[in-house]
């Protein structure tokens, strides 16, 4: 998105001005009572058809929480600033649109029954035959106006963006089957000459040792092609309800770190999620580690959760150097990677599992430095 040039532009091009921004200030006060009743009525009636039902319950932790955000939503549109950050606020609903499957023509009615509820209540507020009612009305229209061309905007680009990763993941996965596969019956030959050479090499230690980095290497190897593997093909799953501080605790014993890093499990006793342990342990050694590495040789990792109606969020964050602007819209991408020696595989396939166990995973820019990232996992029973 083309950042404050593009919001200004859009902005020109409704007609949004200064003297709307006042207008809507002044309304704000008025309105801003009855924002819970217009988020009910608003999602009454989009809850009405199955599609957009189907569509919202399962993309989102809860319809509860939508209608908060939809509050929040609109104090933010009378109240402004309309600066750049609102624009990338904004651009993020377009965003989740996509990532959730929402159709565009759903947007267009959701936006249709927030200009009728909400200029029936500035007729309300200001009398009907007034000029002052006519100005009112055109700046909620020009503003409604100014957010849909942003939620438009950005959902065109994320579903381009979208059709392109899908085909280069296609591309991908085939290139890797083959690959992989052709690469494991070598692999297999020189570990298992490795083993002979072992029994024929007596005690002669820089033999020993020589034959034990062949081997190290060919374990990396060997992993390598099994995260590739991993990232395209559906591994059967073993889905059962799990303690969630098990999974957690046993990955972070299974990442090594420097002595001036902390890693606090923050106390997540009694929360259960659905999944498999062994894949969903690889989920949080993967997360930790990269939390670890972003730290370099000091600082902390956390791992907290907290329960959302049926759904578990679990979030891994660190004090690290926090992540470069030019990989985030790409960080889920096999082969992405800031690492001097990663290959970009690990983000990718934890991506992979969430999606098999019907989650999510996303990054989020925490307050201060670091990185955060968000798991979310369907829950166990309470």
């Amino acid at each position: 998105m083309g950042g404050s040039g593009f919001f200004m532009e859009l902005q020109d091009y409704v007609g949004f001005g200064h003297a709307d921004q006042v207008v809507l200030r002044a309304l704000h006060p008025g309105l801003a009572p009855d924002f819970p009743e217009v988020s009910e009525l608003f999602y009454a009636r989009i809850l009405e058809y199955p599609p957009a039902r189907a569509v919202l319950e399962r993309g989102e932790s809860s319809v509860g929480r939508l209608k908060h955000t939809l509050v929040a939503w609109m104090d933010t549109l009378f109240q402004g600033p309309w600066d750049e950050a609102y624009l990338e606020r904004r651009a993020r609903i377009g965003r989740v649109h996509v990532r959730i499957g929402l159709p565009q023509h759903y947007m267009f009615g959701a936006m249709n029954v927030l200009r009728r509820e909400l200029s029936a209540r500035i007729s309300q507020l200001v009398a009907p035959e007034s000029a002052e009612h006519h100005v009112a009305l055109d700046a909620l229209s020009r503003m409604l106006d100014l957010e849909l061309a942003i939620m438009l905007q950005t959902y065109r680009e994320d579903l381009e963006a979208q059709k392109a990763r899908t085909e280069r993941l296609s591309t991908f996965g085939q290139v890797v089957a083959s690959i992989g596969h052709e690469l494991r019956n070598p692999l297999g030959v020189a570990e298992s000459s490795v083993f002979l050479l072992e029994k024929r090499v007596g005690t002669d230690p820089s033999a020993r040792k020589h034959l034990q980095r062949i081997g190290e290497q060919i374990a990396v190897a060997n992993g390598i092609v099994g995260a590739l593997l991993d990232l395209v093909r559906d591994r059967p799953m073993d889905a059962q309800e799990l303690s969630l501080r098990e999974v957690v605790e046993s990955a972070v014993d299974r990442v090594p770190r420097p002595e001036g890093i902390t890693v606090q499990v923050k106390p997540l006793d009694g929360v259960r999620v659905m999944g498999d342990a062994a894949q969903l342990r690889q989920v949080f050694v993967n997360l930790v580690q990269n939390a670890v590495d972003a730290c370099g040789d000091a600082g902390e990792v956390t791992v907290e959760a907290r329960l959302e109606d049926s759904k578990v969020e679990i979030s891994v964050e660190d004090t690290g150097h926090g992540l470069d602007a030019s990989v985030k819209a790409r960080l889920f991408e096999p082969l992405i990677t800031t690492k001097t020696k990663g290959i970009g595989l690990g983000l990718a396939l934890v991506r992979r599992i969430a999606e098999r166990h019907g989650g999510t995973i996303v990054h989020v820019s925490p307050p201060a430095r670091g990185a955060r990232f968000v798991l979310t996992l369907p829950g166990g029973r309470p």
